[in-house]
């Protein structure tokens, strides 16, 4: 057993669920990232409390990286049916980290549970793992016990077992360094960037965009922006409120926008579906709004737990009636905060509902990414300051009628979910439905000047690979693999309305690939029908996001 790691390594960590591989994930990866190194981590887990089998994947890496690899350097499984279920993914070069007597297997290995059973807890198993892989990076114990210090110390957890525990390991772990070789640059810069996941980013994003209240429902994968708001809350003068329905939950929003405040509601595709009224109802009154759709394999409950890119369509479609809307797709933990941040003006400025749609994957996955920031979107308020004859819905011609809100100024701010005449009364005079219809409709026309798309890549090319949304990373690394002459990457933030110059990028191509975690296509559909092009879809619907291997491959084979 004699291996090198050069600028890249794949730990996949495994166990049923309340083994803690969440915990070991943790402290692995904030005491990589302090070190220097570039971290990105993902889950899979399933739909229980206790049992089956979750992983975490964690990639070290000397350059950042945002995408998920089949590759196991370093498989550490917490039980036997940890390691029955991920054995298509081991080859003869993959380490296989963990205790004879729970595997059977030919193994390297270290007694997690006896050497925490002797320490008085067989919780001590995971720092036990934990200090053995960090052993192996060749890492100063003294970081190490610091570093658990403070995190079980902060709990009021037993932080001496803990590092008694990790140092266990660790002598375990530096006994393989003969064998396993790890030569990962390091990037000092790294060590003072965030570490977060797209949960978080969304939720920095809000604060940062002016939020001051979240009405949700809990819904996998959509919670952790609820939770991390939460937890801001008492910072940032946020009201939260856990309400008993979705209905409830766009209903308040709704209310909270129509009086001058900025609010958010978080759900999946499940719960966007009892919104769609209440979506459709801030078309009407042409009201600001933001929500986040973290998208999850459907129909019905589905794979709860996993991933996919499938509510397109419905956040395209959804709510009835024809009204303007925005769907903006980050691709990453940045993209995320920065998106999230600028629909609150989006919102405001157009008086439209923004929906900042992401996936399972994205909200789940962490990664190190520079600091934030905060001040480069200025918060702008958009309503004004009313008079005694103002008209909430006054028949302008670039289809923005003032917006007012109540108590500011002396005018009436009467709104309607009927459709209405100028001052929002209830009316039925066709003449008046047109105009309105046509008011609404003539925001898409700036809105398509928004936010364009990025090309990576040289601007003469022949094939044009395009992503939207939680792909950037893996076709950007794919596409650096097979390092293809001829070959530019087009990432859209922004999916609807499509930018301005979308036909200009796809009419330069003589082909056009089109990667979507869906079975029907839906991105590339929407550019046919916009551009008239046909794509060639590259897809995946298994609940899984792509690899790097294997989009590598299917990129390879149509390019």
């Amino acid at each position: 057993m004699k291996r090198e790691f050069l600028d890249d390594i794949s730990i996949v960590l495994a166990g049923a669920a309340g083994q803690g591989i969440q915990t070991i994930q943790h402290m692995l990866t904030h005491i990589l990232k302090l070190e220097g190194y570039h971290v990105f981590a993902m889950k899979e887990y399933m739909s229980r409390v206790r049992g089956g089998v979750n992983s975490t994947q964690v990639r070290i890496c000397s350059k950042r990286i945002s995408a998920y690899l089949d590759r196991m350097d370093i498989f550490l499984p917490l039980n036997l049916d940890s390691l029955n279920r991920y054995k298509h993914r081991v080859n003869e070069n993959t380490i296989i980290i963990g205790e004879k007597e729970k595997l059977e297997k030919g193994i390297v290995d270290i007694p997690l549970s006896k050497i925490a059973k002797e320490l008085g807890n067989e919780l001590y198993s995971n720092t036990v793992a934990v200090g053995a892989i960090l052993g192996l990076f060749g890492i100063k114990f003294g970081v190490i016990s610091n570093y658990i210090k403070n995190y079980f110390g902060s709990r009021g957890k037993d932080f001496k077992s803990n590092i008694l525990a990790a140092k266990k390991g660790y002598g375990y772990g530096k006994s393989l360094s003969h064998h396993i070789k790890i030569k990962l640059e390091k990037d000092n810069k790294v060590k003072k960037e965030l570490y977060i996941d797209g949960s978080e980013a969304i939720a920095l994003g809000a604060v940062a965009g002016g939020c001051n209240f979240i009405s949700s429902y809990p819904m996998s994968p959509s919670t952790g922006v609820l939770n991390n708001l939460a937890k801001y809350s008492k910072d940032f003068d946020i009201l939260v409120e856990q309400t008993e329905d979705e209905i409830a939950a766009i209903n308040m929003a709704l209310g909270v926008w129509y009086t001058g405040g900025r609010s958010i509601v978080t759900t999946s595709g499940g719960g966007f579906d009892l919104m769609t009224e209440g979506f459709s109802l801030a078309g009407m009154l042409e009201s600001p709004f933001v929500i986040h759709i973290a998208q999850r394999p459907g129909p019905a409950t589905g794979l709860p737990t996993r991933t996919e890119q499938g509510d397109l369509e419905l956040a395209l479609y959804g709510g009835h009636g024809e009204y303007p809307r925005v769907i903006l797709a980050p691709g990453d933990a940045k993209e995320a905060f920065y998106l999230t941040q600028r629909a609150f003006n989006l919102a405001d400025k157009y008086q439209v509902p923004v929906i900042i749609l992401t996936d399972q994957f994205l909200v789940d996955s962490f990664n190190n990414i520079p600091k934030l920031n905060v001040s480069k979107e200025k918060i702008k308020h958009y309503f004004v300051k009313t008079s005694k004859d103002y008209k909430r819905y006054k028949l302008v011609n670039s289809g923005f009628s003032p917006r007012g809100i109540p108590s500011f100024g002396k005018g009436l701010v009467s709104v309607d979910s009927d459709e209405h005449d100028e001052e929002g009364h209830i009316t039925e005079d066709h003449n008046i439905r047109n105009r309105m219809v046509e008011k609404r409709l003539k925001k898409l026309v700036p809105i398509k000047n928004e936010i364009g798309p990025e090309l990576i890549g040289k601007e003469k090319y022949k094939t044009l690979v395009v992503s939207w949304g939680s792909t950037k990373g893996v076709v950007k690394e794919s596409l650096e693999e097979l390092n293809k002459k001829g070959v530019s990457f087009l990432h859209f933030k922004q999916v609807w309305p499509l930018h301005n110059k979308t036909k200009e990028y796809l009419k330069k191509a003589k082909k056009i690939i089109v990667v979507e975690n869906n079975a029907t296509g839906q991105f590339g559909k929407l550019l046919k029908l916009e551009s008239g092009r046909n794509v060639v879809n590259v897809l995946k619907y298994s609940g899984l996001p792509f690899s790097v291997e294997e989009l590598t491959k299917k990129l390879g084979d149509v390019i």
